[in-house]
């Protein structure tokens, strides 16, 4: 193994709690019953972050994530609790990317400002559809005209720097359907918009009443002409499922497709930490029922080594979702592997048409970004 050269870092919070559960989230959360322990989470996070830092101490911060669940149930006092946490164990590289992810059906008039106050300057707004049928189906708690109000406000707050997230292959949608979301997104003038397909994950309510979805030949097709929108309108692709205006990408996402460490913090969060001391890399889990994160000792954090044999999949199921790809330095560099290992994975899915490969610059090719589960199992270790 080549030595390892730690990449950049950043900071993701996890918030557990929604109002209530949409039928297809398969991530950490949990409808609220009852009041929400605010003050006692906020502490929790706080000693999560102290005890955290000591793992990563002088290494610079570039990013923060404010992620769920449901980010905006929490005050805008809370939410500045948490970054002058981070500020005071954390090295934070200033200006630094905080990013709030929101639900438009949570948001009390003028909260956005005192969010932008609290040390906020990005937003990530839950619109998924502007298709009141659809919203229905996924069980959102908003209205296409909360989102709408939503955009409204944080163009007056002065955070212009937002990104909307829009689901496609709903329930009944057709692709004229999936169209139109995209050119109301639009009429919002949103700097980033993420674009998801619609599955169907294990362990959710759809999973076990599995709505009807448009068939893959249709969701394609949606797809195609969303993008193609996007694209006239100045938002390109740059990831499998993300459009951006020019210096308007997520660097806190970026980090993550680059293969670069977090710190993951709040109940169920995830990290990935460069242990370039030991040689190694290691994911990070912290306890993920909420009542029980309010009652750990953070040191409790577990903490699992990546095997060598993992990481060529591991980097590649990143990197590759980038339509810019990344060079051989930063595998090698990220990954503390030989390039060798993986070159003659590579060379094939170049001849399938998968790859292209310029001196030591690779990527996707489009049909490799169609195909990318194709192309990801050839990096899967040997059984």
């Amino acid at each position: 193994m080549s030595s390892l050269i730690l990449p950049p870092l950043a900071l993701y919070v996890h918030f557990p709690w929604c109002v209530r559960k949409c039928p297809y989230c398969d991530f950490n959360s949990h409808t609220l019953h009852g009041e929400l322990p605010q003050q006692r989470y906020v502490e929790a996070l706080e000693r999560d972050i102290e005890a955290q830092a000591e793992h990563v101490s002088g290494r610079r911060l570039i990013s923060i994530f404010l992620g769920g669940g449901t980010p905006s149930l929490f005050a805008p006092e809370a939410i500045a609790r948490v970054l002058a946490a981070a500020r005071r164990h954390l090295n934070v590289v200033e200006p630094c990317e905080v990013t709030l992810e929101v639900n438009p059906g949570t948001i009390e008039r003028g909260r956005f400002a005192e969010y932008a106050a609290a040390g906020v300057d990005r937003v990530s707004l839950g619109a998924q559809s502007f298709d009141a049928r659809a919203l229905q189906a996924l069980g959102r708690i908003h209205s296409p005209n909360d989102t709408i109000v939503a955009a409204a406000e944080l163009h007056a707050a002065g955070l212009g720097n937002f990104n909307l997230d829009l689901m496609y292959a709903l329930p009944g949608q057709t692709v004229a359907r999936a169209v139109s979301d995209i050119e109301q997104a639009l009429s919002l003038e949103p700097a980033h918009l993420s674009h998801y397909q619609l599955t169907i994950e294990p362990g959710t309510v759809f999973a076990g009443l599995p709505p009807a979805l448009p068939i893959d030949d249709v969701a394609a097709e949606m797809l195609t002409a969303c993008r193609e929108r996007l694209s006239d309108a100045g938002l390109p692709q740059y990831e499998v499922s993300a459009y951006a205006r020019g210096g308007r990408r997520c660097r806190h996402n970026l980090n993550y497709w680059n293969f670069g460490d977090y710190l993951g913090v709040g109940a169920g969060a995830h990290g990935k930490l460069t242990l370039a001391d030991k040689g190694c890399i290691v994911r990070t889990t912290q306890t993920r029922d909420p009542r029980r994160y309010l009652a750990a000792d953070p040191q409790a954090l577990e903490q699992k080594p990546v095997a060598a044999a993992d990481l060529p999949f591991e980097f590649m199921l990143n990197a590759l979702r980038l339509v810019d790809g990344f060079d051989t330095t930063t595998f090698v560099s990220r990954t503390g592997l030989d390039w060798k290992g993986v070159a003659p994975a590579m060379q094939l899915l170049a001849q399938k048409g998968l790859i292209a490969s310029i001196d030591d610059h690779h990527q996707p090719t489009p049909r490799g970004l169609q195909f990318l589960n194709e192309v990801l199992l050839a990096f899967l270790p040997a059984t």
